[in-house]
């Protein structure tokens, strides 16, 4: 049996603070663990593959918008696979980085195996026997697949084997109707492709502000068919190879059938615990399998802390590494720090871009009532540098306590969605999280910034505000 003070499950978020506890303690004997390539989800197959991807896709939606302002331009030729090699090339050398530095540190000992526990504070480790008294456990998660009759045989495509297409679909079925299907929807239309959309919720979006996810619908739908509330219920290989997509109405059972090329499924994500077995360790997970921590994301069993996807609170790589600095506070320096999600901040990298952070709106009237909500809206148009971009319909919403005068979300559609909310987010971290900063700063003018501030200033009653989207189409 190998005896470590330290084994680390997971090479993405857990790695933040490995090298400041190595140094702070050289002696200490440290274990990393990681059955997949070196980097975790986000770099080797998440976020950081998919907008090196989703770039080259804004850039063609740029371009297609250029006559509107009287510039001419014509696409010769979308490489497809010159796209995706440079994306794989790029991930390939962090990958490799990565590993060099793991198998060459002196300090630590790697493992490239798949683990389990078989007892408290033990694993396996491909032959070997691991022990250590402190665990970090950051081991992701996974694409979920709905049991939808047909689709193993007719075969399938998930956020991670996307990436290993070397030739465009001409057309594509996406199965589901969140944050993956809208930026993947994005990117196979820039590049060709006929994409359908097919989703179960009734609200493309769903973890959106209902406005927001209407008008994301809207603008979405002159690239793409979208479906919503429908689920798919079987999937059919012609002899073509082409496939047949048969969903069916939530309601009224009625059943559309989409023909194409491959399917994409992007249905929801499941952890990896059933790998793991934490159960062995005695380490209590919920119903679904993530792992259970406590406030100050430690697990059932003492000195066992679980984070990033592994705890199944936010499936964002940001998250992880937030809780990778809770973790180190509280398991190196014995610190109690709790984790603090009251402004988890969001993006979609789709065409429009999308951002919030913090409460929506139902969740803040529930808390607080409707009595002490105003909603801040200022359209994107209504400022110098959107009309000049010519933007149309996307806003700004932001949702305050107007008896204390505090922040309690912010949403955005539009351009540089995911970085206007980044206006906001700082002053949401402040102990009285008031909008006077941003509200008695300057803004250049002219610049999008201003919508972000002029949303502060143009105040209504919850009441008021949804008479408002009525009267605009965002609201039955």
């Amino acid at each position: 049996m190998e005896n470590y003070d330290l084994i680390v499950i997971g090479t993405g978020s857990a790695m933040n603070y490995i090298n400041s506890i190595i140094d702070s303690n050289p002696e200490m004997r440290v274990a990393i663990i990681d059955k997949d390539e070196p980097g975790g989800i986000c770099l080797t197959r998440g976020c950081i593959p998919s907008k090196t991807l989703l770039y080259p896709a804004e850039l063609i939606r740029e371009v297609e918008n250029a006559p509107f302002f009287g510039i001419k331009l014509e696409i010769e030729n979308i490489d497809f696979l010159g796209i995706m090699e440079r994306m794989r090339r790029k991930i390939g050398e962090e990958i490799e980085a990565i590993k060099k530095s793991l198998t060459e540190n002196p300090y630590l000992d790697y493992y490239h195996e798949s683990v389990e526990f078989i007892s408290p504070y033990t694993l396996k480790a491909g032959e070997k026997t691991l022990h250590s008294e402190m665990i970090f456990l950051c081991t992701g998660s996974r694409p979920a697949i709905p049991p939808v009759k047909g689709l193993e045989e007719a075969g399938y495509l998930t956020s991670d084997t996307v990436l290993e297409l070397v030739e465009c679909p001409k057309k594509l079925a996406i199965l589901g109707g969140s944050y993956i299907a809208a930026e993947y929807g994005h990117f196979f239309s820039a590049m060709g492709a006929e994409v359908t959309v097919i989703g179960r919720n009734s609200q493309f979006l769903p973890q959106e502000e209902p406005e927001i996810s209407r008008l994301a619908m809207m603008k979405m739908s002159e690239y793409m068919q979208i479906i919503t509330n429908h689920e798919a219920v079987e999937v059919r290989k012609e002899e073509s190879g082409q496939k047949v997509v048969i969903a069916k109405n939530r309601n009224s059972g009625q059943e559309v059938k989409v023909t194409v090329d491959e399917i994409l499924v992007a249905t929801g994500r499941v952890p990896n615990t059933d790998i793991l077995h934490p159960e062995r360790a005695g380490i209590k997970t919920d119903t679904q399998g993530w792992i259970l921590v406590n406030e100050y994301l430690e697990t059932s069993q003492p000195n066992i802390w679980a984070f990033g996807d592994a705890n199944g609170k936010y499936l964002l790589k940001h998250v992880g590494n937030y809780e990778s600095g809770i973790v180190f506070l509280n398991a190196i320096l014995k610190e109690k720090v709790k984790a603090d999600y009251h402004a988890v901040p969001h993006a979609v990298f789709s065409y429009p871009e999308i951002a919030g952070a913090g409460m929506g709106e139902r969740e803040a009237v529930e808390k607080y009532g409707e009595e002490r909500i105003v909603i801040g809206l200022k359209f994107f148009e209504d400022t110098a540098k959107g009309a000049a971009m010519e933007v149309r319909d996307y806003f700004v919403k932001v949702i305050l306590d107007a008896e204390e005068e505090k922040i309690l979300g912010a949403h955005i559609i539009g351009p540089h969605a995911s970085i206007l909310i980044h206006q906001i987010i700082p002053l949401m971290y402040t102990e009285s999280r008031s909008p006077e900063p941003i509200m008695r700063a300057m803004d250049i003018h002219p610049s999008l910034s201003e919508v972000v501030t002029r949303a502060f200033y143009s105040r209504l009653s919850a009441e008021h505000y949804h008479h408002f989207l009525k009267h605009i189409g965002l609201e039955d």
